[in-house]
């Protein structure tokens, strides 16, 4: 029989519906809360991805970190049953305080695998992402409310025999909170999928920090090119955020690929055209390590009973086969009105792109 008392966070006056904080306003399963940041150097040595997810109507709570380094992905995953302390964001050895919220945050993991404890500073506003809606056929299968924000970050990561120590100076942390509605696996799409098969995705994220401001980028479009997602805007603390039109990117992609190399990313308008151009550093697929769609080994969301730890490393020399159907995200450095910065190039593209020239899922780069 379920323990149906007042939980702790109840105590106080957050609740947005007449229920307990346990439980969230909607009944569907993949109902989701959860978190990612990146932590990156600005000479590509390393990136750190990590994240904290809660999943209220399956009762999991995970967390991972995955570390890439040369040739090498080091991850550290963990999953338990999700109890009544919502404000206690542990899962194994992976931890975050949120010390000062929207401001500050400490990273902790405790694990001789994959070691790190980082002190990440906002510096910048959070920033809202547009609001995410997708559906197959008439069925919701996503809505998300999302922020994004830029800041410094400051500790130490071992993993492999390196130590790496983390200063202001030379590395950028970036971070992503979100909740809501997306699929989680265990779910038959049964005949709706089958008659509304997914014939392409074509999927940009791009979160900037330059020295006095930061840019947020995100383009979703279908297999003809039809945007579901658009946004570009530079927040400028005193200024009010400026939107920057419709990004148009121009991807240099590795040949036989769909690996960016490098990119140019066309903001503004007529009047005033702009050009952020992407350097990328290093990549590290979220498929691989991090738990996310089409991960064979572990997906997030997924039952794995109490006090599941898993530690992976990853040769990184030959690609892996499932990057090409996932999102990967890319350290990099920018370049903007004559300034560096440095940020994330997430990407993802796959099936029928018809603006890129790809015609299907075996289709690829020259």
């Amino acid at each position: 029989m379920a323990d149906d008392r007042p939980v702790p966070l109840d105590e106080y006056p957050v609740h947005q519906v007449p229920l307990s904080m346990k439980h969230v306003a909607t009944g569907d399963r993949n109902a989701y809360d959860r978190c990612i940041f990146h932590v990156l150097d600005h000479a590509g040595r390393a990136l750190l991805i990590l994240g904290l997810g809660v999943y209220p109507n399956l009762g999991v709570i995970d967390a991972y970190a995955t570390l890439r380094t040369g040739e090498t992905l080091h991850a550290i995953r963990a999953s338990d049953a999700l109890g009544e302390d919502r404000m206690r964001l542990t899962v194994g050895p992976l931890h975050i305080d949120v010390q000062q919220p929207l401001r500050r945050l400490r990273l902790t993991c405790a694990d001789d695998h994959l070691a790190y404890d980082l002190t990440w500073t906002a510096a910048f506003p959070a920033l809202w992402e547009p609001h995410h809606l997708q559906r197959r056929g008439d069925r919701l299968t996503l809505e998300g409310r999302r922020f994004v924000q830029a800041g410094t970050v400051e500790g130490l990561i071992r993993a492999g025999g390196e130590e790496f120590r983390v200063s202001p100076r030379d590395w950028t942390g970036t971070r992503d909170r979100s909740w809501g509605v997306r699929p989680v696996p265990g779910e038959d799409g049964g005949r709706l999928a089958t008659d509304h098969p997914a014939e392409g995705f074509h999927w940009i994220w791009c979160p900037v920090r330059f020295e006095d401001r930061f840019l947020m980028v995100v383009v979703q479009e279908d297999a003809d090119g039809h945007r579901s997602l658009n946004d570009a805007t530079l927040v400028r603390p005193g200024h009010r955020d400026r939107q920057l039109g419709w990004p148009r990117a121009e991807i240099g992609y590795r040949s036989g690929t769909r690996h960016p190399e490098r990119a140019v990313i066309h903001l503004g308008d007529s009047r005033e055209p702009q050009e952020l151009e992407v350097e990328v550093l290093a990549s590290s697929p979220l498929a691989v390590g991090a738990g996310y769609p089409p991960a064979d080994d572990w997906q997030h969301g997924t039952w794995r009973g109490p006090g599941w730890v898993d530690r992976r490393t990853y040769d990184m020399k030959a690609p892996h086969p499932l990057a090409a159907y996932g999102v990967t995200d890319h350290s990099a450095r920018f370049r903007l009105d004559g300034r560096t910065g440095h940020g994330i190039f997430e990407h993802g593209s796959f099936g029928r792109h018809d603006p890129s020239g790809f015609t299907g899922f075996d289709s690829s780069a020259p």
